[in-house]
């Protein structure tokens, strides 16, 4: 429910020389980009039910009655690096690390801090980390040229969480309540053009920003998107480089609670239950499913444990750790319960059962080729790439599917069986058949 609370504007008093070395932003931020985005390099470098209308349906397919949860063997310690992004949605790696959970399957896990996207997506490739806590659409926007050299060695292993991102915009906007795209419209072809932050080219942040862009039909050729590592997003809003951003928590909350900026709409808003980061492996760790695998197995309990809300106000308190997210535990907690200030005197939002989500009974972790391909649709549909990528074929090597089953099954995990279905994008109230592909590109 909203509260009724006026909006109010304090106006504390800001250092602008300070916060700007704070904020590091000859190196964090890139010059700012049109709306056709330069690449990376440049910058830094089957199942389906059919009800009545044809509509497919999400199913789960129950795992089979020998797919009980292993019992460990012994196994000789392996060593693993492990990198993340200073994210809540990294939990499920550092709280199998810090819940010991690595530990009991023989892996010496090292769970290490990268600076931004590009860093961590140049550490996969080099094999300087072996996996990571990765944006779900990062490989493919890598494979494809947008965010990268086409390599495409970086695997997808499984998904670690659904919902829970935020568009932020600057506190003063009194006039864009939350989620109303013809007020956005006003404001975005108003005098003056706001420049926006996201994380990544082609990366989820970049699409749910460029998607919410083209939900309001506002002319958007004076708008100007940068990517800026998440933990200096409130930073640069803070002395006004950017209007606008989206990202991850805690960074909207942290912009909330420094009355730096408001919660305009969270993801789970725009598509509920949508895929957002993922375990994604190198191109050398890929070929060790046997390593690989154990870590799956760990991050999937450590999944099960989050999904646990009784837990995870400890989750808030591990994740706020300088050497993690290093952000005030509550600014993370609340909104791992569904807790939403929105800011500026908007009220409270209650996210309950759709707030960020880590395992919901397997439909979280399996990573589906459906999703992939329409996150390369919007590639095609927002202007980042001319023309239509191999959907099909990218989905089905990027992907390890087969690798997935079988260490779900090891687990005791149902796997969904709506790899392809069809579903909803709340937002602007669209159906995507991940078989139909360019139906959605070619959509204004």
């Amino acid at each position: 429910m909203e509260s009724e609370t006026p909006r109010s504007h304090p106006d504390p008093q800001i250092d602008r020389r300070r916060l700007l070395a704070m904020a590091g932003l000859g190196a964090g931020m890139t010059a700012a980009a049109s709306i056709g985005w330069p690449s990376v390099a440049q910058a830094a470098t089957k199942a389906t039910t059919k009800p009545k209308g044809g509509k497919s349906q999400p199913t789960t397919k129950p795992a089979s009655k020998s797919a009980t949860p292993t019992t460990l063997a012994a196994k000789p310690v392996r060593k693993v690096k492990l990198g993340f992004i200073a994210l809540t949605d990294a939990a499920p790696l550092i709280m199998a690390k810090e819940l010991g959970f690595f530990a009991e399957r023989s892996l010496d896990v090292d769970v290490l801090k990268q600076a931004s996207w590009p860093a961590l997506r140049d550490a996969l490739l080099n094999n300087q980390i072996d996996a990571a806590h990765t944006l779900f659409s990062l490989p493919f926007s890598v494979a494809t040229g947008i965010g990268g050299n086409r390599s495409k060695d970086l695997k997808i292993a499984m998904v670690l969480n659904q919902n829970g991102q935020g568009i932020t915009l600057q506190r003063d906007i009194d006039e864009v309540p939350y989620g109303d795209l013809p007020a956005a419209k006003k404001w975005l072809e108003g005098k003056d053009a706001p420049a926006m932050g996201m994380t990544f080219p082609g990366g989820t942040h970049d699409i749910w920003l460029r998607y919410w862009l083209a939900a309001t039909k506002a002319d958007t050729s004076r708008i100007k998107i940068s990517p800026i590592p998440p933990p200096q997003m409130v930073q640069n809003m803070s002395v006004g480089n950017i209007q606008a951003y989206c990202v991850g928590e805690p960074w909207n909350a942290v912009a909330v609670q420094r009355e730096v900026g408001f919660t305009y709409l969270a993801t789970q808003d725009l598509w509920l239950n949508h895929t957002e980061k993922a375990l994604v492996a190198g191109p050398k760790f890929s070929k060790d499913t046997d390593t690989l695998s154990d870590v799956m197995g760990a991050v999937l309990k450590a999944c099960k444990w989050l999904d646990d809300l009784n837990n995870r106000s400890k989750a808030a308190d591990t994740l706020s750790a300088e050497k993690y997210v290093n952000a005030p535990a509550d600014d993370i907690r609340e909104r791992l319960v569904g807790k939403y200030n929105l800011g500026s005197g908007i009220g409270t939002r209650d996210f309950a059962g759709n707030q960020m989500q880590f395992f919901r009974g397997g439909n979280v972790t399996m990573p589906r080729r459906g999703h992939a391909i329409w996150f390369m649709s919007q590639f095609q549909r927002l202007g980042l790439l001319k023309e239509a990528p191999p959907f099909q074929s990218l989905a089905d090597e990027l992907i390890l599917t087969d690798l997935y089953a079988k260490v779900a099954a090891a687990e005791g995990v149902a796997v969904p069986a709506d790899d392809m279905a069809s579903f909803d994008v709340k937002l602007d109230k669209t159906t995507f058949d991940p078989k139909k592909p360019q139906q959605e590109a070619a959509r204004p």
